[in-house]
């Protein structure tokens, strides 16, 4: 059983997207990978997180959340096919969300259902675009009645008792009723020979395969409409939509959060004390210097401009944040030791040499009343 997205976060049902946004850069940054390398207990908390804020960030995914857990996103949620996995009736979740007041749509004269299908891709893919083929099972039009439901040689006949209306009146007291007529289901025809490929229903069971174009700039929750790529509509009815919902996996390096890119990067005591410079990573695979000015600390961070990702139908580009970690060395050799022994000898004390620590020790010394 999948846990609950506001306990995953840490946060109340009501919380707003900044708290909800500040708890997941919080849990981000704890749990990312580069930070626990081989914890596996981390990594799935990663995982996690990510699921978590991915749907409460998003207003209609929180919507359909609240309203009904995780099965609103598992197998198209709401009005899934089968056991297709993926392929769902979209246009059924908001039914269920909203009320449908016009009645239950009737199938045999209107245009097939709509489908979702969950389309997980990589960051490159989100930052260059890609073009993605998927298989998708769906209703196809029955070749051999060509969509009518009719044997081959025959055709469907009007139905006598609504007379190719649709639709049946009955008279209740002063009130006049109309209802879908019972014996063509509301279709204004009957089949008396029905082709035996489909059993009458003008479509069968098909798998297609499509061509998806995933523009650059995309994030999770981006939809794409596929016009004419879902369920085909009932006796030669015209099909439906399939709307292709994405979702990023998590990056070993970056963080995303909107157009920006967020990456730590580790440098060495020298560097952060003396300056120097790093060479990080970016995106679209390439390499950029960052100028480390002396005495950098922990945590600070650096802004290269136009190297995050991609805007969506922009020419623009978000940019790359670099937070620098201080690695304190491991396994030091005895030279090394007497030389951080030296320098701590000659350090000793000197005002501002720890601008951290002298603040920390002086909130400590108020803290106890001097």
């Amino acid at each position: 059983m999948k846990a609950d997205c506001y306990e995953t976060l840490g946060v109340a049902k009501g919380a707003n997207a900044d708290d909800i946004k500040r708890a997941y850069r919080k849990l981000a940054m704890q749990f990312h990978p580069d930070r626990n390398p081989g914890d596996a207990g981390a990594e799935q908390k990663f995982k996690d997180v990510s699921h978590a804020y991915d749907i409460l960030k998003d207003d209609q995914k929180r919507a359909a959340y609240d309203r009904f857990g995780h099965a609103a996103f598992e197998n198209g949620g709401p009005g899934a096919r089968g056991q297709d996995g993926f392929a769902a009736n979209f246009s059924d979740i908001f039914d269920q969300m909203f009320g449908d007041m016009a009645g239950r749509r009737e199938t045999q004269n209107q245009r097939g259902s709509d489908l979702r299908y969950n389309l997980e891709i990589t960051l490159e893919a989100a930052f260059h675009g890609d073009q993605v083929t998927i298989r998708v099972p769906s209703w196809a039009s029955c070749e051999p009645c060509h969509g009518s439901g009719a044997a081959n040689g025959t055709s469907p006949v009007t139905c006598p008792t609504c007379r190719g209306a649709g639709r049946v009146r009955a008279q209740q007291g002063f009130f006049t009723i109309e209802r879908t007529c019972a014996s063509c289901g509301g279709a204004g025809q009957v089949i008396k020979d029905p082709c035996r490929s489909c059993q009458g229903s003008g479509r069968v069971r098909k798998e297609k395969t499509l061509e998806v174009s995933i523009p650059p700039g995309v994030d999770d929750g981006t939809r794409i409409r596929l016009s004419g790529e879902g369920e085909m509509g009932m006796r030669g009815a015209p099909p439906g939509d399939l709307y292709v919902f994405l979702s990023v996996k998590p990056h070993r390096l970056f963080q995303r959060e909107e157009a920006d890119l967020h990456c730590r990067v580790p440098i060495t005591m020298p560097t952060a004390a003396l300056g120097g410079t790093v060479e990080v990573p970016t995106l679209e695979g390439g390499r950029s210097q960052v100028t480390i000015p002396p005495g950098t600390q922990s945590g600070q961070q650096f802004r290269l401009r136009g190297k995050g990702m991609t805007i969506l139908r922009s020419t623009g580009r978000g940019d790359l944040y670099i937070e620098v970690s201080v690695e304190t060395p491991v396994k030091l050799t005895k030279r090394q030791k007497e030389l951080l022994q030296e320098f701590e000898r000659e350090d000793g004390g000197v005002p501002g040499t720890h601008p951290e620590s002298e603040g920390f020790f002086a909130k400590v010394k108020e803290f106890l009343g001097g």
